[in-house]
């Protein structure tokens, strides 16, 4: 997927409303006030090459970093978010408000902007239980922790 993709990805998450309960949707997941889209994971219609990719994170990196110099252009430069201690705090049985706990299970950090009464944030993260990468987006309106 281009960042072209990615980005009207993200605006297709920013424009819809929180659902009430957890759900699934083509997008990825939603939950009470927030939507994790998967924007690229290794089976989207991949070759066996990509697919191989897949268990190498350069290539989300890469696609990363460049819809983060596209988000920094469009609302200015973003914060980095590193998510160990909210994972450590998960762990150690704190109360974390979602997304912010499942993020830091499979997320090390994202980049975030707050936009209006919303946070959106990117990041590469670990499929649970595998060794495949996900290229995600993040729209909530709950605050990082």
């Amino acid at each position: 997927m281009t960042t072209a993709r990615h980005l009207a990805a993200i605006d297709r998450l920013r424009g819809r409303s929180f659902p009430a309960q957890r759900e699934r949707s083509h997008l990825g997941d939603s939950g009470p006030g927030y939507h994790i889209g998967h924007l690229r994971i290794p089976a989207d219609g991949l070759d066996a090459a990509d697919r191989a990719a897949g268990r190498s994170r350069e290539p989300y990196e890469a696609e990363c970093e460049a819809l983060v110099a596209a988000l920094s252009s469009r609302w200015g430069e973003g914060q980095w978010f590193a998510l160990w201690s909210v994972f450590i705090g998960s762990v150690c049985g704190e109360e974390i408000a979602q997304p912010w706990d499942e993020l830091s299970h499979c997320v090390e950090d994202l980049h975030i902007w707050r936009v209006g009464s919303h946070w959106t944030a990117v990041g590469v993260s670990r499929a649970e239980g595998q060794d495949e990468y996900r290229l995600i987006a993040v729209v909530t309106d709950v605050d990082p922790p």
